[in-house]
Order: C-alpha cells, then sequence, then structure tokens
C-alpha cells in the first residue's frame, strides 16, 4: 500500500489547489439498492474529475529541470486534463497523446488548458506512441496510474471519505488503470481495516480480472466507443495490482445498459452530471453486484463528470449516448 504518511503529505502540498469535494447523502438511490448511500462528488473536482490530486501532486514534486524540459503523457481525456492543468499552474509546456477517438469536450478542455494534443489512433498503442515523443522531445512522463506520488495524491480522497463518513462500512471504486482504486484503498485500510473496498470495472473489458488471474499486468481488450472511456487503458499498473491483491475485497463488473442506468438515475434523482467511468460505482450497487453492501453504510465514488453534452442526452433520447 502506499504509505499513509506519504497520502498526507500529498493532502498538504495540494491543500488549497483542490477542492476538497463533497459527500452528499442519496435516500433513493440508497433505498434501491438496500444502503445506506453517500457520494463522494469528485464529478466537482478542478477538472471535472479526481485525476488533479494525483497529476498535481507529482508535478509539484519535479524539479524545476524536470518541468522545463515539459511534461508528457497518455491519456483518453481524465489524466490529460489534469496534467494540462497542473502544467498551466507551474508554467511548465505540455504535450498529451489521446486516443482520437476522445470525447469532443476531453480534447477541448486539454486544449484549453494550454497543452498541445497529439491524436493517435490505435488504442493498444497509446503508450508507445506517447514514449516516442517522450524520447524524441526529452519530455518528463507524467504516468497516469502507476506512480506512488500519483497514487499518494489520489488517496487523498480516502483521507476525505474517512474523515466525513467516519461510520462507511464499504467504500467502492471505478477502477480503469487503478490509480484512483490503489490510492483509495490505501488509505482507508491503513485508517479503518475493516471497511469493504471493492472495485468496478467494465464487464466487457475488465483489466484487473485478467492481471489477477496471470498475476501481472496483461494487454486487455477494451470496448470501443464506450460511454466509460475513463475504465479502458491498454493495461492496469503494476503498483495498483499488487495494491488490489493485498487489500481490495471484491472486483465487480458492469455492463454498458448499467452504466447507462446508472447515469440515468444520478442526473434524474441525485441531480449530477456524470461521465460512464463516474457512474461504474453506483451502477454496481444498483446492479445488486457489490457483496456484502446491502444494509450497510456504503461510500460510491463518482470520479467524473466530464461528457460530451449529446453523449449524456442520449442515454434518455433512446440512442445510448452515440459513438465516442
Amino acid at each position: 500500500m502506499i504509505p499513509l504518511t506519504d497520502i498526507r503529505a500529498a493532502a498538504e502540498r495540494i491543500r488549497g489547489r483542490v477542492h476538497r469535494t463533497p459527500l452528499l447523502s442519496s435516500r433513493t438511490l440508497g433505498g434501491m439498492s438496500g444502503t445506506t448511500l453517500s457520494l463522494k462528488c469528485e464529478c466537482f473536482q478542478k477538472t471535472g474529475s479526481f485525476k488533479p490530486r494525483g497529476a498535481l501532486n507529482i508535478v509539484l514534486g519535479l524539479s524545476e529541470a524536470e518541468r522545463a524540459r515539459g511534461l508528457v503523457t497518455v491519456s483518453a481525456g481524465n489524466h490529460a486534463q489534469a496534467v494540462a492543468w497542473a502544467a498551466r499552474e507551474v508554467k511548465a509546456p505540455c504535450a498529451v497523446v489521446m486516443p482520437d477517438g476522445a470525447p469532443r469536450s476531453k480534447l477541448d478542455a486539454v486544449r484549453g488548458y494550454g497543452a498541445e494534443v497529439i491524436l493517435h489512433q490505435d488504442r493498444a498503442t497509446l503508450f508507445d506512441r506517447m514514449h516516442e515523443v517522450r524520447e524524441a522531445r526529452g519530455l518528463t512522463f507524467v504516468h497516469p496510474f502507476d506512480d506512488p506520488v500519483g497514487l499518494a495524491g489520489a488517496g487523498t480522497t480516502g483521507l476525505e471519505i474517512v474523515a466525513d463518513a467516519p461510520d462507511v462500512e464499504v467504500v467502492v471504486v471505478p477502477a480503469g488503470g487503478g490509480g484512483l482504486l490503489g490510492g483509495v484503498a490505501s488509505a482507508v485500510k491503513q485508517i479503518k481495516p475493516d471497511v469493504r473496498v471493492v472495485a468496478v470495472e467494465l464487464e466487457a473489458g475488465p483489466g484487473f480480472g485478467p492481471a489477477l488471474a496471470a498475476g501481472k499486468p496483461v494487454p486487455v481488450s477494451r470496448p470501443a466507443g464506450t460511454l466509460a472511456d475513463g475504465l479502458t487503458p491498454p493495461f492496469v499498473g503494476a503498483l495498483p495490482l499488487g495494491i488490489v491483491k493485498e487489500c481490495v475485497d471484491q472486483v465487480a463488473t458492469v455492463t454498458e445498459a448499467e452504466i447507462i442506468q446508472a447515469m440515468r438515475m444520478l442526473v434524474t434523482r441525485a441531480k449530477l452530471y456524470v461521465e460512464g467511468a463516474g457512474a461504474a460505482a453506483t451502477a454496481a450497487l444498483l446492479a445488486g453486484k457489490v457483496e456484502g453492501a446491502r444494509g450497510r453504510r456504503v461510500v460510491a465514488l463518482v470520479s467524473g463528470g466530464n461528457i460530451d453534452a449529446e453523449r449524456l442526452l442520449g442515454i434518455f433520447d433512446g440512442t445510448g449516448g452515440g459513438a465516442a
């Protein structure tokens, strides 16, 4: 696990630069899932997702020389925005490799923060393209989900959950590459070891399931056009995988239809504008897939709210959100 001292140090480092996001109760969604439910609203975070916590912690820890060389990262969108924003905060140049099917709102936001966007067609080779750019230009890589400093930043979300919900019994976390999961699990389990931590990933393209079976991160096939693009990196992180083995109690999966239903409920009943990945934890609860949740005090992480308005409207008009 990421040491609790590192997570608390991260909280001090980024304090005042990122939001302390609200923990909001939802009696309706709790009733539907048989839980006493609270939603940790990282959709209200800077740049619209949890990602600035880790990105800023990494960037603030870099030397002046590392920043001056320029930053580079790879992302479907949320980490791209976070690194672009963090780079602007410290006045460092930034380039981001993104899939050419990334949501338009995320592409526009990255460019709006002043970063250069490099589009790449094949999601499976996004990291290869990023490394080509990094080596050619001598840039400093800010990893989206497999850096202990980044995970410490993400873990500050867990500190806030435990502080604001000291009686929490189950924490449910969306899982793509595992950065948020690894950080939150590390924080929660070191403060309250008896709390169940449950990861949620896409049934059509799981990452941790195959990695746990293989005993190491492996390349995985991810679905194209999913609303949960934030859950589709080409593999999971080695560090998060180790944390999952050590202290995550369950890895659940959800379908695209379950994510869409959760997005509808979050919009209509909780009034939260949420992207597919951000709805994954709620989806697992509403679908009854979180073991040991019924009758307990549960926190579901709403990890982000960056979705094109047209795609969000599509979940109500029958088009399912359309292609990315």
